[in-house]
């Protein structure tokens, strides 16, 4: 089963709140699914965006299970778990575009391929997530703190007020194992071309 596949299928089977079918099919009218997950850091490939989304979920669910145990349910609603994780980027749709550059290939140069950041609503990251998200259905706060936070201490904001994401992480635990689920995936599972 292909990313996409297994995007739509972990969407369909744990979200039914009002506003995610528009919110989907949304999603199917941008470049959602073939868009990278980022320039160069991980999964800087056509398709990584959706792939990254997908490796993200399965490792919040193993973290929430080994923090909260078999009941992290009790926790966190795996509804919320799923919104959090498979929608956290939709910052990133419409947001690469394809280019090519030279690059020097032994002594000669080549013209390659890569993809090049053009920002069409220049919001933010996080917080630009849930502004989009939530122009189609409510979010929770622990929900909106997650995804909004899920850059950690790599957020630019954090320079200006760091206090922020400490508060953020001290009142939604969730939110900081939302983070750690973002960073093992980037890390840990994803690859990325040069």
């Amino acid at each position: 089963m292909g990313s996409r596949e297994e995007f739509l299928e972990i969407f369909y089977d744990n979200i039914e709140r009002d506003g995610a079918d528009a919110l989907l099919e949304w999603l199917e009218k941008t470049d959602f699914f073939t868009a990278p997950a980022s320039t160069k850091s991980h999964s800087n490939y056509e398709g990584g965006l959706c792939e990254h989304s997908v490796k993200v979920y399965k490792r919040f669910l193993k973290l929430l299970e080994s923090e909260y145990g078999k009941e992290w349910e009790k926790v966190i609603s795996k509804e919320s778990a799923t919104i959090i994780a498979l929608l956290h980027d939709v910052c990133k749709v419409d947001f690469y575009v394809a280019d090519m550059r030279n690059v020097k290939v032994g002594d000669k140069w080549e013209k390659k391929p890569y993809y090049k950041v053009e920002d069409t609503l220049p919001y933010g990251h996080g917080e630009k997530s849930v502004y989009i998200i939530s122009s189609f259905m409510k979010l929770s706060r622990e929900e909106a703190m997650a995804i909004n936070w899920h850059m950690g201490p790599y957020d630019p904001r954090n320079s200006v007020v760091s206090y922020t994401l400490a508060s953020a992480y001290k009142k939604f635990p969730t939110a900081l194992l939302f983070f750690m689920a973002d960073m093992q995936s980037t890390y840990l599972d994803e690859t990325t071309v040069e």
